[in-house]
């Protein structure tokens, strides 16, 4: 007989297979790639243009063309160059010359206005910091193009670009609002802007006349919004507004480029991820909307990046509600229910969504601090779930009992390739045994099944919920940030963690090889965890200490040692085999 080419072995020893824990881990490890990375190329890549319909965004019809023509010109007006007045003003015309900026302050705002153009110049929130560490500045003045409500002409243009032109300006006595006039004898704008003291909402009015006759007219907000000191501002950056026709919010990001919509809409506006700008009209059955893909530095990037701007108006008279602030969920519900659905929870909504309300209400309601509300809200998941957690420790307790049974099955089937037909057999056999027994093979996954939709249900809370961000815990800055140290606390304490409860957990595993991989499993969960939110490695550490804590009394328990005993297989009589 021909000797064979292995040698004249020929059962070659199979390759091991990975082990179902391995597996999970290895996907497990690829899902948190996926959160890392999705940050940096989904935003990145926009959604399809939407598809028009009735009271939805138009399609690029000669109107949107032309929109988008207008709104080039206008940027393409240089900053601090007015154009020049007239020498000699026409009959009608108000006097037109700078006058000091007008600063409003309030116990939510410090708004700094120009006369040159009517518009706002700083928009600063003061209970809330960039990264900068200054008050957080929600405009872009390096953007190049006119300053937020400026006056953007949809139709026909007047005979001058009065975003440049100097306004009559007349502040209102208490000092929470102001009113300017501008006419050069033909065309003719009012705007007016009146504040509360302790309130993110704002009455803005704008209307403009051309020889006596309306002339439309819309409020924009150009060149950018939001917290513009973040690494990529542009990823979290869109336009947004509600349509009451199909109760949907729509979202249009910078790079789709520009669009526009109409009909009856609640409200439109800019946000980015913890912030928001938006206009709610006084008739929202009228409401237009433009929505534009600007093209703009930063003062922090030099390098132009796509930036949305957004221009609304409600009718010949523009009458608006504007909030300029937090996407605190309680605060958007409170102004407006539809705008809740501002804060995106994402595809898991139907989980982060009431991970938040109760960590929100924990907070609220009793121990006034995010870091413990996530705490206790963690403890409260894992001793629900105890009760599944208890029969798989005993099914894990009971496959490590199994073991030399396994190990008896695997030595019969030792030379076995992977695509000999006895291969199905030996798996038949094991799983015959586990049938026998009541064993779960998959009982060591599900704990951390249980874990992953958890865990990115909490990424999305973080990403997304303006509570969060900058909420302290201990020595934790901002619950929504990595630690900002070089050594962190959290990922190692995490690590220590995740090797204890390895330690204490039965490992059924009998391959040697794929047991040393298991045991890295803590660092890979290290390096995953390093630059995530504090918050979340908060939430995974507290599970691994509860885990620890019922393994513990597990371990203690009868139970423990029933579940082993009942694998057992009966003992041999004494002088029988």
């Amino acid at each position: 007989m021909a000797e064979s080419v292995n040698g004249g072995n020929d059962n070659p020893k199979p390759p091991k297979e990975l082990s179902t824990e391995l597996r999970l881990l290895l996907a497990f490890v690829l899902m948190g790639l996926v959160v890392f990375l999705t940050p940096y190329f989904v935003k990145t890549t926009p959604p399809p243009a939407h598809k028009p319909g009735a009271a939805a965004v138009s399609k690029q019809e000669p109107a949107a063309a032309t929109d988008a023509a207008a709104a080039s010109t206008t940027a393409q007006t240089p900053k601090n160059e007015p154009a020049a007045e007239p020498a000699q003003p026409a009959p009608g015309a108000t006097p037109q010359q700078p006058q000091p900026p007008l600063v409003i302050n309030t116990d939510l705002y410090r708004v700094v206005f120009s006369n040159q153009g009517a518009d706002v110049r700083s928009w600063q929130l003061k209970h809330f910091k960039g990264n900068d560490d200054k008050p957080l500045e929600l405009t872009n003045p390096a953007s190049g193009l006119p300053y937020p409500f400026s006056v953007r002409f949809p139709e026909q243009q007047p005979t001058t670009d009065v975003n440049w032109r100097y306004f009559q300006q007349t502040p209102d006595p208490d000092g929470l609002g102001v009113s300017y006039t501008y006419s050069d004898g033909h065309t003719v704008v009012h705007k007016s802007f009146r504040f509360q003291k302790n309130s993110y909402l704002v009455q803005v009015t704008e209307d403009a006349t051309l020889n006596g006759n309306p002339l439309p007219s819309q409020v924009a907000w150009l060149g950018g919004f939001g917290d513009l000191t973040v690494g990529n501002p542009s990823i979290a950056g869109r336009a947004i507004y509600f349509n009451l026709a199909d109760n949907k919010l729509t979202e249009h990001y910078a790079k789709s480029g520009n669009a526009t919509a109409s009909g009856d809409l609640s409200f439109a506006g800019l946000t980015d991820a913890y912030f928001a700008d938006v206009f709610l009209p006084q008739d929202s059955s009228n409401m237009q909307v433009a929505m534009f893909a600007d093209k703009a530095p930063t003062v922090l990037n030099k390098t132009a990046q796509p930036q949305t701007g957004i221009a609304v108006s409600d009718g010949a008279v523009n009458h608006f509600k504007v909030f300029v602030g937090p996407k605190d969920y309680n605060l958007l519900k409170s102004v407006d229910p539809k705008l809740e659905q501002v804060v995106d929870f994402g595809w898991l909504s139907f989980l982060a969504k009431p991970l938040f309300l109760l960590v929100n209400y924990f907070n609220g309601a009793f121990v006034h601090n995010f870091g413990w509300s996530i705490v206790l809200v963690t403890i409260a998941i894992n001793m629900a779930l105890f009760p599944l957690r208890l029969s798989n420790m005993k099914s894990m307790r009971k496959m490590q009992a199994l073991k030399p049974q396994i190990d008896t099955i695997n030595a019969k089937y030792k030379n076995v390739g992977l695509r000999d037909p006895r291969k199905a057999d030996q798996n038949q056999e094991v799983m015959d045994l586990y049938k026998k027994y009541g064993v779960n093979p998959m009982g060591g996954c599900v704990p951390m099944l249980i874990q992953i939709p958890f865990f990115f249900a909490f990424y999305q809370v973080f990403r997304v919920s303006v509570e969060m961000r900058g909420a302290s815990w201990l020595w934790v800055p901002d619950l929504a940030q990595a630690e900002p140290w070089p050594i962190k606390v959290l990922p190692i304490v995490m690590i220590a963690t995740q090797l204890l409860m390895q330690k204490m957990t039965p490992q059924p595993n009998a391959d040697p090889n794929q047991a040393k991989m298991m045991k890295l499993m803590p660092l890979i969960f290290g390096f995953m965890f390093w630059n995530f939110p504090a918050g979340l490695v908060l939430y995974y550490l507290t599970s691994n200490l509860v885990n620890i804590g019922q393994q513990w009394f597990f371990n203690q328990t009868e139970a423990a040692q029933e579940a082993a005993r009942s694998v057992e297989p009966p003992k041999k009589k004494n002088g029988r085999k």
